[in-house]
């Protein structure tokens, strides 16, 4: 079906017209500066076709909201956890329920992982639930960064994987991406080159004006006219919209966003008596509790005393074999770093324990590592994150002592270097099967390894590790899965791909 909405008007005064049917298989891009009308153009898209396919939007602002009062869109807070957000998204596609998960309020590093978790749940849907939904994500450069910054490494890479799914191969699941940017040049390449369709807004820098121009198909000397656009002029392109770049006048919407740009307003007229007026409290300001920050009380010197007790002191005097009370001091030592390994081994199993523990962030998981450290009263610095994510990884892989402590292992850990953190786990899972020739694990126990639901997810991981060389996938001659590891000159038993996860099975029992 065909079905095509009027954005405004064009030079002529003929109306825009948009093809929705179009814009689902091809993708839309928004660029312009702050107050060039991006946000206008996106509610006037989400007003006008409303009654036509459902809508997600990701809104890092809190704007979109107001259109829950006249269409109807769910609000989802984004100040939620994980799996709650990925099981409203999982909803959202399976009953088509159109929302706005609104991400005010929380942290830049939060907003990237919530609208990760909840992108990555809607990519992950069953087949049955793949219906078109047009997912508009609002200034995308945040979400889909071109450069690491001041965020968190493992935020950015997870919501810079979730753009990329739904740009990239979001297509053949129903999600049409439409995503607005202040500057192209801020915006992750791989994502922005997915979409067919170009809006471009009012933009002044040199490189911004280049690259629209480009997308256009424009000549470079044409790129000035950007700088020209008036607020709510776009120039548009692409089979949705134009098979030539044409300028468009976004027309006007019918709902409003909660914030807008601020309006001059006339000063008060002078008050002749100004410092009575701003110095002389009112008689509210009188009864209202005064809230000051409580300055820090002082340590007890008990607790200086005792940090200072556990610190090991320098010495100038050579080192020499413990002898004597020296012996007796080396072992008192040995003796409280075998009492500390083990301490921290029980509360990493404490944590891993939890069957929803391999769906939460390495970093949910080191905060909560730190904070049960503190609590059952480690001494000594805390570890690292990188020693912890090594550790949850050897954790989750299940392998035992006899075969940890063999050359086999030692060289699957240096293989597993050659993946990222986040598939250490698995790789070194697989790594274990082999060595002891186990069955091969099933796509459910791959993906809880990964941190997901999808069996989808756990097979593209083997196809990912088989391009890289590291393992070699085959079957037995009843179809059962077998994988291979050539550096380790070992491989799995056959095993069934589709069992079940035993492993979550079980926990589930014990609750």
């Amino acid at each position: 079906m065909q079905v095509g909405i009027n954005m405004g008007d064009m030079a002529g005064g003929q109306p825009a017209m948009l093809d929705i049917e179009e814009l689902l298989a091809t993708r839309l891009l928004v660029q312009g500066n702050s107050g060039s009308g991006k946000s206008h153009l996106l509610r006037r898209l989400l007003e006008q076709s409303a009654e036509w396919v459902q809508q997600v939007i990701i809104d890092p602002e809190g704007d979109f909201v107001t259109l829950s009062q006249k269409y109807g869109h769910l609000v989802v807070d984004g100040e939620r956890s994980e799996g709650e957000l990925a099981g409203i998204a999982s909803r959202i596609r399976k009953h088509r329920v159109s929302c706005v998960l609104s991400l005010e309020g929380l942290e830049i590093d939060d907003q990237m992982r919530a609208a990760a978790t909840f992108l990555n749940a809607m990519f992950d849907a069953e087949h049955e639930h793949w219906y078109p939904v047009l997912v508009v994500v609002d200034e995308a450069q945040m979400f889909a960064p071109a450069a690491g910054g001041e965020v968190a490494e493992d935020a950015r890479k997870m919501s810079l994987g979730a753009m990329t799914n739904l740009m990239c191969r979001g297509r053949k699941r129903g999600l049409a991406g439409v995503i607005a940017t202040q500057r192209l040049a801020k915006l992750a390449k791989n994502v922005a080159a997915e979409a067919s369709n170009f809006l471009m807004g009012r933009t002044f820098l040199d490189i911004d004006m280049a690259r629209a121009a480009d997308l256009l198909g424009m000549d470079r000397r044409q790129a000035e006219m950007f700088r020209d656009l008036k607020r709510g002029n776009f120039v548009g392109l692409g089979p949705a919209l134009s098979r030539r770049p044409l300028p468009i006048a976004i027309g006007d919407v019918e709902t409003q966003a909660r914030s807008s740009s601020p309006k001059l307003m006339p000063m008060p007229e002078a008050v002749v008596d100004v410092e009575d007026l701003i110095f002389t409290p009112d008689a509210e300001e009188l009864t209202r509790p005064v809230t000051r920050r409580a300055r820090p009380a002082p340590r007890p010197t008990t607790d200086i005393l005792a940090e200072l007790s556990q610190a090991t002191p320098l010495t100038e005097a050579p080192l020499s074999s413990p002898s004597g009370s020296d012996a007796g001091a080396a072992e008192t030592s040995s003796e409280a770093a075998e009492e500390r390994a083990r301490k921290l081994s029980d509360v990493l199993e404490t944590i891993l324990s939890d069957r929803e523990s391999g769906y939460r962030t390495d970093s949910a998981l080191y905060q909560d590592f730190l904070v049960r450290s503190r609590m059952a009263r480690i001494s000594g610095s805390p570890m690292s994150l990188a020693d912890f994510r090594r550790r949850v990884a050897i954790a989750r892989s299940g392998v035992d002592e006899e075969t940890a402590a063999g050359e086999a292992w030692a060289t699957a850990l240096k293989l597993a270097d050659r993946v990222s953190e986040d598939l250490q786990g698995v790789f070194l899972m697989l790594a274990k099967a082999a060595i002891k020739a186990e069955p091969c694990p099933s796509d459910a126990r791959i993906a809880r390894a990964y941190g997901t639901h999808s069996a989808r997810r756990a097979r593209r991981l083997l196809g990912y590790f088989e391009e890289q060389g590291l393992i070699i996938v085959h079957a037995d001659p009843f179809g059962k899965r077998i994988v291979g590891m050539p550096d380790l000159q070992a491989e799995t038993a056959p095993g069934a791909a589709d069992a079940p996860d035993e492993g979550a099975e079980n926990a589930e029992a014990a609750e």
